[in-house]
């Protein structure tokens, strides 16, 4: 394969990626301007319940690498029983885990709010809210999978098209809901649920067609064995898939410690770090793109056992990944008032805010290209070992850190964001040895 051959397969697939972590972090910026706008009561709620919801989204994304990996494997070997098999206990196993969760929120979503110990003008709104957007954990799921189903054969495109779609109805139905026009009353934080809900519904369908269509992934006339559960399939989606979900699982319940310090601070200083955090998937978004190519291409390559093949691929996905790193980096560092002002009218919160996203744009490059590594890992099988590096630098830096500045020489929060910044250099260390060390493309 020529070098132009290359650089095609990989921009085909990432370009579209980086649309669609371009389209969520707009709709995400958007629904959190909206939300920013109603009080700083209800952007706390949104926080403090969107840490709950990570955490699930962190075990539905574990099942999905899996699916990618082996796809990838399964693709780069042209073994189609192999992908038709992964890509079908992928779907049930995250169904089966949808429901569960959903169930679990509906009816004991209070007793989880309570870990964050918020004020109980936030729990009174949390309560409600949590329990809205609970039913569409389900369909999260489903597309979740469907996302890494199809990122395994490469397909970036499709996803792309379905976020579109999800997140343009999140806008288009939260705004009227929220604020109350075209008939309707306004319903705060419940509309913004509502809204989220019906979006997600709408890309889980979407998604299954894609798969389920004539000439898709899934096409077979007997249909019915798909909700046979296969343990032997599932074993090895998990054993790969479990240790990413511990791996973002450690940044999640990280968060709850770190949302707890920051409530310490009071509301103002949470809002703006929550809105900070928004705000940073300006260049975050873009640049995952490059970190999920890396997972497939390294797959598929190993898969049809040509691994300068990889090389060559890594290569490629490391020097576009710099440019959209620097790019993102330079917004946040020099735009970072102007970024917080489309996110809240609250001037005290805009000036925090602002530091907060300043100190990012600083470490973007190292955070961001320690997920190219850690995704070429992935692609190879060693999923555990960006697990240790997420473990290392959060519950061995970051965590023990925060709690010493925060309540033994009671530092201001600024202190506390500049310790995240340490976490992320001292990770993309650790990451650049562990790639080096495995020498994954060494014959």
């Amino acid at each position: 394969m020529s070098d132009k051959e290359i650089k095609k397969r990989v921009y085909s697939m990432i370009l579209p990626i980086i649309i669609e972590n371009i389209l969520e972090m707009t709709a995400g910026i958007v629904s959190a301007g909206m939300i920013g706008r109603i009080d700083v009561t209800a952007i706390s709620t949104q926080g403090v319940c969107s840490r709950l919801i990570g955490i699930l989204w962190c075990i539905f994304k574990g099942v999905s690498i899996g699916a990618t990996v082996l796809v990838a494997r399964a693709y780069g070997g042209n073994n189609k029983n192999k992908i038709k098999s992964v890509s079908e206990q992928t779907l049930l196993l995250s169904l089966i885990l949808g429901i569960v969760f959903q169930l679990i929120l509906l009816w004991q979503g209070e007793v989880f709010l309570s870990i964050f110990n918020p004020s109980s003008r936030i729990m009174k709104m949390a309560v409600p809210y949590l329990r809205l957007i609970s039913f569409g954990l389900p369909f999260q799921a489903i597309m979740i999978a469907v996302t890494g189903i199809l990122q395994g054969v490469g397909d970036g495109k499709t996803p792309m098209i379905i976020s579109l779609f999800m997140n343009g109805i999140n806008i288009l139905v939260g705004y009227p809901l929220i604020f109350g026009s075209f008939g309707f009353n306004p319903m705060g934080l419940k509309g913004a649920a509502i809204a989220i809900v019906i979006a997600q519904i709408v890309a889980a369908l979407m998604g299954l067609y894609v798969l389920f269509k004539k000439e898709g992934l899934l096409e077979r006339s007997e249909r019915t064995k798909i909700f046979k559960l296969d343990f032997s399939e599932t074993s090895s989606i998990l054993n790969i898939g479990i240790p990413s979900a511990f791996e973002s699982l450690f940044w999640q319940f990280s968060a709850i410690i770190l949302t707890r310090v920051m409530l310490s601070f009071g509301e103002e200083p949470f809002s703006a770090y929550q809105l900070g955090l928004q705000a940073e998937t300006i260049s975050e978004m873009p640049a995952l793109g490059f970190g999920v190519a890396a997972t497939t291409f390294v797959g598929q390559s190993l898969g049809a056992m040509d691994k300068e093949l990889g090389k060559r691929y890594i290569r490629v996905i490391k020097k576009g990944g710099l440019l959209v790193m620097a790019f993102g980096s330079i917004l946040l560092i020099c735009f970072p008032n102007q970024i917080m002002r489309l996110l809240t009218d609250d001037p005290k919160v805009i000036e925090l805010g602002a530091i907060y996203i300043r100190l990012m744009g600083l470490i973007q490059v190292p955070q961001n290209l320690a997920r190219v590594y850690n995704g070429a890992l992935k692609g190879a099988g060693f999923t555990k070992i960006p697990m240790i590096v997420a473990g290392l630098g959060l519950w061995g830096v970051r965590i023990p850190l925060t709690l010493i500045l925060t309540y033994i020489f009671h530092m201001d929060i600024v202190y506390i964001w500049f310790i995240i910044c340490v976490d992320q250099v001292f990770r993309f260390i650790i990451s650049i040895f562990w790639y080096k060390r495995k020498k994954i493309f060494s014959a």
